[in-house]
């Protein structure tokens, strides 16, 4: 069976910058190990790419941040984990779910069995999110976080999350 790995929104802005956290920072390291335990065509990056125009967007509105404006140094990779990923197949997501993912995947689950597992930032909105698509898009293919690779915006959003998967049948590794 292939082990096919999603890595969310792992960029500066999320881990140490606009939008950073220490709980974020703290499972860099984590991530990075995670993603070199795989094969890199089976890795997928997702970035959460906004446009100059974000505060205008109802997303801007609701989280009046900016954030990953595409080309500035926040809407980069962690320096960490961009040094691991060369080769993966990176897809730009103008919000927290991607339905590109979602299909790249599933036409991949369509020739051969797989397995999906997804690590990254936020477990609250952009994990959860995309999470929930693959699921809908693969009712049947084996989906998995990993809570020690992922931190929500708080500890207590990351576990409510986390139950959410659970919910939803998408197995939370221990």
């Amino acid at each position: 069976m292939r082990k096919i790995l999603v890595v969310v929104d792992m960029q500066k802005d999320f881990v140490d910058g606009a939008l950073g956290s220490k709980d974020a920072v703290a499972i860099v390291p984590a991530v990075v190990e995670k993603i070199k335990s795989y094969s890199i065509k089976d890795v997928f990056v997702t970035r959460d790419t906004h446009q100059p125009n974000y505060m205008e967007t109802q997303e801007g509105k609701n989280l009046p941040v900016v954030h990953c404006v595409e080309g500035t140094d926040g809407w980069q990779l962690d320096e960490r984990v961009s040094q691991v990923v060369e080769g993966a197949t990176f897809i730009n997501k103008p919000t927290f779910g991607s339905t590109v993912l979602a299909d790249t995947i599933k036409a991949i689950s369509e020739k051969e069995d797989i397995e999906i597992e997804l690590v990254g930032l936020c477990t609250d909105i952009c994990v959860v999110s995309n999470a929930l698509l693959l699921k809908a898009s693969m009712p049947e293919v084996p989906i998995s976080v990993d809570p020690l690779c992922c931190a929500g915006v708080t500890p207590e959003k990351h576990e409510a999350a986390l139950e959410t998967m659970r919910s939803c049948q998408i197995y939370v590794r221990s």
